[in-house]
C-alpha cells in the first residue's frame, strides 16, 4: 500500500498495517520540532486511509524507542512563552486529537530507551508491547521542567497513582520488567523477538471486524473519561447496538454457526 517518505520518520502501510517510526537513531530517536510535524501528518493520513486498520509505532536502531524531546530545542527555539505553548499545543494535537481519537488500534512496539515524550507517545498508544531492554520514565524534573505532553495526566491513570508520583517527582527511569509488574506494558518479550510478536498482535486485530473495533476504542476512550458509571454504561449501549446493526455483526453470527471464519468488510 506504499510508502509515504519524510526526513525525521519512516511510515509504511503493508497488509493493512501502518508502521510509523521513530528514525533519529543517532539523537536516541528525540522528538524536534520538524518531527513532530511529520508525526501529526502521518497520524492524519492513518486516519483517513480507510485500507489500513492497525498502527504500530516504534523507533529506529536498537537503543531508543524515543528519549523524548529535543533538549536542544529548549535553549534554541523554545525560548518564551508562546514558543513552549505551541509546543505543547502540537503535542496535544498528536495525542489527543490524532491517536486517541483514531478510531483504529495503535501498538507502541517500545525498544530501549522510552523517555519523557517518547513515554507521553507510548501512553498515548492502545497497548505497549515492550522489548527486555526497554527502560520508562518521565525525566523532565531532572533538568527542571515539566512533562508536557500528557505524562502528568496520562501515567496516573494507567499505573497506581503514588508510582506515578514516584516516577514524576524523581524523573528516575524503570525496566520493562518493573513496567509489566504494574500494568504500565501489556507484556514484555526479548529484543530479538519484538517486531515479530508485535506484527503477530497486529495482524490478529486486523482480522477482526474494523466496525467492532472503531466501536471498542471509542466507547472504552470516552467511559473512561466520564465520572458516571450510568453514562459510560450509555455510551457502550449505544457502541453495541451500533455494532450489532451493522453486516459484520451478521457475518460473524453466520461464520460461527458455520464453524468457518468470518470475512469482516
Amino acid at each position: 500500500m506504499g510508502e509515504k517518505r519524510y526526513e525525521h520518520i519512516l511510515y509504511e502501510k503493508k497488509e493493512r498495517i501502518a508502521t510509523i517510526t521513530f528514525n533519529r537513531p543517532k539523537a536516541l530517536n528525540a522528538i524536534n520540532i520538524e518531527m513532530a510535524e511529520e508525526l501529526k501528518d502521518a497520524l492524519s493520513d492513518f486516519k483517513d486511509d480507510i485500507e489500513t486498520k492497525v498502527g504500530i509505532l516504534t523507533g529506529s536502531g536498537e537503543k531508543a524507542f524515543c528519549s523524548g524531546g529535543d533538549i536542544s530545542m529548549f535553549s534554541e527555539k523554545l525560548t518564551d512563552t508562546t514558543a513552549v505553548y505551541q509546543w505543547l499545543r502540537t503535542g496535544e494535537d498528536i495525542h489527543r486529537l490524532l491517536m486517541e481519537r483514531i478510531e483504529k488500534p495503535i501498538i507502541a512496539a517500545v525498544n530501549g530507551y522510552c523517555f519523557a515524550g517518547g513515554l507521553e507517545m507510548a501512553l498515548a498508544c492502545d497497548f505497549i508491547i515492550a522489548s527486555d531492554n526497554a527502560s520508562f520514565g518521565l525525566a523532565e524534573i531532572t533538568i527542571g521542567v515539566l512533562p508536557g505532553w500528557g505524562g502528568m495526566t496520562r501515567l496516573p491513570r494507567a499505573i497506581p497513582v503514588r508510582k506515578a508520583k514516584e516516577m514524576i517527582y524523581t524523573g528516575e527511569p524503570i525496566s520493562a520488567q518493573e513496567a509489566e509488574k504494574i500494568g504500565l506494558v501489556n507484556r514484555v518479550v526479548p529484543k530479538s523477538q519484538l517486531n515479530e510478536v508485535v506484527n503477530k498482535v497486529a495482524k490478529k486485530l486486523v482480522s477482526k471486524s474494523s466496525l467492532a473495533l472503531r466501536m471498542a476504542k471509542k466507547a472504552m476512550n470516552y467511559g473512561l473519561e466520564v465520572s458516571s458509571m450510568d453514562a459510560a454504561l450509555f455510551l457502550e449501549r449505544g457502541a453495541t447496538c451500533i455494532v450489532s446493526a451493522g453486516e459484520d455483526s451478521q457475518e460473524g453470527i453466520k461464520a460461527f454457526l458455520e464453524k468457518r471464519p468470518p470475512n469482516f468488510k
